[in-house]
């Protein structure tokens, strides 16, 4: 094959051939390439019936995750399989197909082991089957650092072209963040769309948000990702100058390119951004003003964060029959939900679902959602879920102490649950156990666990410290009643002819209400 076939400019009988073989081919006849083909390094090792980072449990969801009506309105922008835009007479559209999305995944092994390596090419394609892909092939090269032209070698790249061609896909996916110019450079070998890690989940991020914040949050974040990244196409898309604008001649103003068309894009999108801001800006302090509320009585929080598709929500919903959205899906909760608990000895506490982490978590992402993340940061105790039928739980809970470390919220107490123990390998769960010191063994899906969890989180958060003797008019039982709403901790209580003889234990804000009634002897 020459240099210049290579280039594009022109095509042999047989690539010419190959490609309207491609052209006529439907799904069911696409060619799968052989395993292990090219250069020794591994490929299709995400192939299957699901991804390794998604749930292999049969049953998704139990009595405690409500109705979950939300699922059915977001399957149903999912692609839909074999939907085909193409006719049976290729003659009346253009030569091409369009069966989005339809992605080949592409990553570098460049340090740790072969197994790092497709685990992290087997959350790729999770992530990629959660944004509504199809998955046909994956592709991973053993490189020491990345190519600085097209981040896989020239070799590998013409051979991930082949793979495109072969399989008929439309999007390559890249398992790192790629510079633009490494984007342009690998769009123009493959010739198909190119996206990148960060791109990957900052789709996702804005197919599932909600609430007006969070959509507010992601398009901040995509536009800062966007920015770098916009493509100009020379001085033809010029469209302003000053003065007299006109043909050559026409006198001051009118020489020059002016303000092309990519300057003008990026004017806008700077200009929105500023308008993103203020408008997170202006939604900070209603969170701000309820997180002051709980902390002016005095409330203690419990903040449930952890890797993605780890099994917040459904711990959440086990905790406090919240009725969160549960999905087999990467980030398929984004807003963040607090419920009120109670320990079972009646002390006041709330429980807060974040949103999870993942490994390399753009950082775009994190300064976006910053204030969402600052429920962590500002809670009183931590539950860590991990999801311990994961091949690599260790690597899960590094990924997420340093998101931890970056909102400053490494300080808090932590509680390691390892979540789905009923899926998980016993070995794997022991380890875990001899690494973590605070460490408790669950399953949302099983309720196993639970009350061990319940147990330990009343025994971690703050609790009244000051104890007092009261002898309470009767007259006064609105104070009784505040005693009795979760935010003191009632030891013996003896009604008498003066009044109520109560032995409490109280949260100094309402230890300075109650001096009064204390009983001096």
């Amino acid at each position: 094959m020459t240099e210049q076939t290579h280039s594009g400019s022109e095509l042999s009988p047989e690539e010419m051939q190959a490609v309207i073989d491609r052209i006529l081919a439907t799904d069911s006849d696409a060619v799968e390439p052989e395993a292990g083909a090219g250069s020794g390094t591994p490929r299709g090792t995400v192939l299957g019936s699901k991804a390794q980072a998604l749930s292999t449990l049969d049953k998704e969801h139990s009595e405690f995750d409500g109705l979950q009506e939300d699922l059915a309105e977001r399957h149903a922008r999912r692609r839909v399989a074999g939907l085909s835009t193409e006719l049976e007479d290729v003659t009346e559209v253009e030569y091409r197909q369009l069966r989005l999305e339809r992605v080949v995944l592409a990553g570098l092994w460049t340090e740790g082991t072969l197994a790092d390596a497709e685990n992290s090419l087997r959350e790729l394609a999770a992530l990629a089957e959660t944004a509504g892909s199809e998955v046909l092939d994956g592709l991973v090269q053993k490189r020491l650092k990345p190519d600085p032209g097209t981040f896989l070698g020239s070799g590998k790249a013409l051979e991930l072209r082949d793979i495109v061609m072969a399989t008929g896909a439309d999007t390559v996916v890249v398992d790192s963040e790629l510079a633009p110019s490494q984007r342009r450079s690998l769009e123009d070998i493959v010739k198909v769309k190119v996206i990148d890690r960060t791109g990957l989940i900052l789709d996702i991020f804005a197919q599932h948000a909600k609430s007006r914040e969070g959509k507010a949050q992601v398009e901040l974040a995509q536009l800062e990702y966007l920015l770098p990244r916009l493509r100009g196409w020379g001085e033809s898309m010029s469209r302003q100058a000053g003065g007299q604008v006109g043909s050559a001649g026409a006198g001051m103003g009118s020489r020059g390119p002016g303000e092309t068309k990519i300057e003008l894009d990026r004017r806008k999108i700077r200009t929105r951004m500023a308008k993103l801001r203020r408008e997170i800006d202006g939604m900070k302090p209603a969170r701000e003003a309820k997180r002051a509320n709980r902390k002016r009585h005095e409330v203690p929080s419990v903040a449930i964060a952890g890797y993605t598709n780890a099994g917040k929500s459904s711990l959440l919903n086990r905790l406090t029959d919240a009725g969160v959205l549960v999905e087999n899906a990467l980030f398929a909760t984004l807003d963040p939900t607090v419920r009120r608990a109670q320990t079972p000895d009646g002390i006041t506490y709330t429980l807060a679902d974040t949103v999870g982490f993942v490994r390399s978590l753009p950082t775009q992402l994190v300064e976006a959602f910053r204030s969402t993340l600052e429920e962590v940061a500002d809670s009183d105790l931590i539950l860590h879920v991990v999801d311990a039928s994961h091949p690599d739980p260790e690597g899960q809970i590094a990924a997420v102490r340093q998101v931890f470390t970056e909102v400053d919220a490494r300080k808090v107490p932590e509680i390691i649950v390892l979540n789905k123990v009923d899926a998980a390998d016993p070995f794997v769960v022991e380890r875990l156990k001899q690494r973590e010191p605070r460490c408790l063994e669950v399953s949302a899906r099983t309720g196993a666990g639970i009350p061990e969890l319940l147990a330990e989180i009343s025994r971690s958060i703050p609790r009244p410290d000051v104890r007092m003797e009261l002898l309470v008019p009767y007259q006064r039982g609105d104070l009784l009643n505040k005693l009795h709403e979760g935010e003191s901790e009632i030891l013996n209580l003896e009604h008498t002819g003066e009044g109520t003889r109560v032995t409490v234990v109280v949260r100094e804000s309402l230890a300075a209400e109650l001096e009064q009634f204390v009983i001096h002897e």
